[in-house]
């Protein structure tokens, strides 16, 4: 294991997977950073990504992409850049590029970005990619001006949704999953939601 991966141990070793299948994911991914080269390498046919739920705590609304490859609303988010190796700082980079949004911050707001899901999903072929699977790491980013979100593609549209719309708009049974943690996550933090 490099140095550089040290990050993504120690979120795992906090983490507390919710039921056997994301513990399975887990271990997957704990095995993939201990036994490959970079984990983050998109060549590999499983690797690492971060990605973000980003919410209006006084809404209880999510910001969603469309993701035209895939044919379904999903969170934001992606591949780590060569050279970036702390999962937080990918899924907080990647939610500033594709929303333009630029106060997002941890949610709740306890200064380091909640670690809500661990999945591994498989991703079909197309874009010039064989068909792969991505560790996804995914956050939860919160923004007090939901208004400055913009597509960073015309094709990949951003639409702010409640849990609920959300849930019916995705294809993906863990995005369903993530959503429902979050939404938990926003009604336990008080009815305005976390302080931002």
């Amino acid at each position: 294991m490099r140095t550089a991966d040290r990050p993504i141990v120690e979120l795992l070793e906090r983490y507390a997977p919710r039921n056997a299948a994301e513990a399975a994911d887990v271990a997957r991914v704990r095995a993939l950073v201990e036994t490959a080269p970079d984990p983050w390498l998109r060549s590999i046919p499983l690797h690492v990504t971060a990605s973000a739920l980003i919410v209006h705590p006084g809404s209880g609304r999510v910001l969603m992409r469309h993701h035209p490859r895939l044919r379904t609303w999903l969170q934001v988010g992606g591949h780590g850049d060569p050279g970036e190796s702390v999962p937080a700082e990918v899924a907080l980079r990647e939610a500033r590029e594709e929303t333009g949004l630029v106060d997002l911050v941890p949610c709740p707001d306890t200064g380091e970005a909640a670690l809500v899901q661990v999945v591994v999903v498989s991703v079909p072929e197309g874009g010039g990619e064989p068909a792969h699977e991505h560790a996804d790491l995914r956050f939860v980013l919160a923004t007090a001006e939901p208004d400055r979100a913009r597509p960073e593609h015309p094709d990949a549209p951003l639409r702010w949704m409640t849990m609920a719309e959300a849930r019916e708009a995705t294809a993906e049974a863990n995005v369903r999953e993530a959503l429902r943690r979050v939404e938990a996550l926003l009604t336990t933090s008080g009815p305005a939601g976390p302080a931002l």
